[in-house]
């Protein structure tokens, strides 16, 4: 599972500057890389079973995952979204509480799990950036509770975009601003169901958000959105506040 031809230093890493690495010294980034590996995933693919004993923590680098947990009736909710620079695993904690899957072929800087726990005690920088990244992926479920169960079908779906949208353009050091283009990493049925809509009602308020201007469409996953602002609005989001996870 190991994929070696993606391997890259951490100083020339695309998920540097917003990885759990991001404050960390030289010195320290080679401690990290004597404990890290690859592992690529393809689309669909389970990374993580609810439950599973963790062997490893580590960040997506490429793709994106869902994270979903199954009621005791079976049926599966999707709680949340991992995208380029997310954590995975949690130090200190023996098992997985959540389905991780890939939606896209997905590649995983993965670190083993002990070792990192004990770099964590030593290395300020990392236990302080995944504070930050833990509070903001808070902020961030808060927000997803009240998108979920207040916001209008409309508002949903201009939310996700938006969220898509930014997280992309921080990721490559673009301003979250004015005019954006983003490729949608979700199939319309996949957003259905992580929005806890139908199909048609998705695929109705894409159409009409397009018809409107708000965003248009190149195929089905190349979304430009002309004023970020304006999609904002739509989401029932201010540009100060947001949904920026």
């Amino acid at each position: 599972m190991h994929d070696h031809s993606v391997h890259v230093q951490c100083s020339e890493c695309p998920i540097r500057h917003r990885a759990v690495c991001a404050r960390c010294e030289t010195d320290e980034l080679n401690r990290l890389e004597q404990i890290k590996y690859y592992r690529s995933f393809q689309a669909g693919q389970t990374i993580i079973w609810s439950g599973d004993r963790m062997e490893f923590v580590g960040s997506v680098v490429s793709g994106i995952a869902t994270l979903t947990q199954t009621m005791e009736d079976g049926r599966r909710q999707m709680v949340g979204l991992l995208l380029p620079s997310d954590f995975v695993g949690r130090p200190g904690r023996a098992t997985a509480a959540f389905d991780v899957t890939a939606t896209t072929d997905l590649v995983m800087c993965c670190f083993r799990k002990k070792p990192f726990e004990e770099l964590m005690a030593t290395t300020p920088h990392i236990a302080q950036r995944l504070l930050e990244m833990t509070l903001d992926e808070l902020d961030a479920a808060r927000e997803w509770m009240l998108l979920l169960g207040r916001k209008t079908a409309r508002e949903k779906i201009a939310s996700l975009i938006s969220i898509i949208a930014r997280r992309d353009a921080a990721l490559h050091l673009r301003r979250a601003g004015g005019k954006l283009a983003v490729d949608l990493p979700l199939t319309r049925e996949e957003m259905a169901d992580y929005l806890g809509l139908t199909l048609e009602t998705v695929s109705r308020q894409i159409s009409a958000l397009k018809k409107d201007g708000v965003i248009t469409l190149e195929g089905n996953r190349h979304v430009q959105i002309p004023d970020l602002d304006r999609l904002l609005e739509e989401a029932g989001d201010d540009s100060d506040g947001g949904m920026l996870v």
